[in-house]
């Protein structure tokens, strides 16, 4: 994988902090906030998009407000990991929230939400176990969540 270079200044990484904060936000509120023109803000963030900075614009929903109260982490074992197929349809199951080629005995760490443990059989059933080229999976059922969020670190230039 190539690393691309981004050359973010402090304006760039204030607006991502402001917007990782509250993608709500519009452009006149955060030039506000900067000090700076809507019109510079607009432009910015553009370019911010445009270099893949900024990937998208998202809500955070309640799991439990859908019935979404069982996380779970499984650990895959594949045959032979440089099976393209199975990361893509691992993450073709909409309950697969997140999919990780990770270092170690295990090919793949996936994070999944459904409703119950019946829930989780059936997916581990009916979906992760009818992809071939899986060997064995362990998984992983978490009882609390004490923190969970997506927020990046953004540094601060001076």
């Amino acid at each position: 994988m190539k690393k691309m270079e981004y050359n973010l200044d402090q304006v760039d990484l204030q607006i991502i902090r402001t917007i990782q904060d509250n993608a709500r936000i519009n452009n006149a509120d955060i030039a506000r906030e900067l000090g700076m023109a809507p019109s510079a803000i607009l432009e910015r963030v553009k370019k911010l998009e445009q270099k893949e900075v900024i990937l998208q614009y998202h809500a955070k929903i309640n799991p439990a407000a859908l019935g979404q109260t069982l996380l779970s982490f499984i650990f895959i074992k594949c045959a032979d990991i440089m099976e393209d197929h199975i990361p893509q349809m691992l993450s073709e199951i909409p309950e697969v929230q997140e999919v990780h080629d990770i270092a170690g005995d295990d090919g793949y760490l996936i994070k999944v939400r459904t409703a119950d443990t019946a829930g989780l059989v059936d997916l581990m059933r009916n979906s992760i176990g009818k992809i071939d080229g899986i060997l064995s999976t362990r998984t992983t059922i978490v009882l609390e969540t004490i923190k969970e969020h997506q927020k990046l670190v953004i540094p601060v230039k001076e």
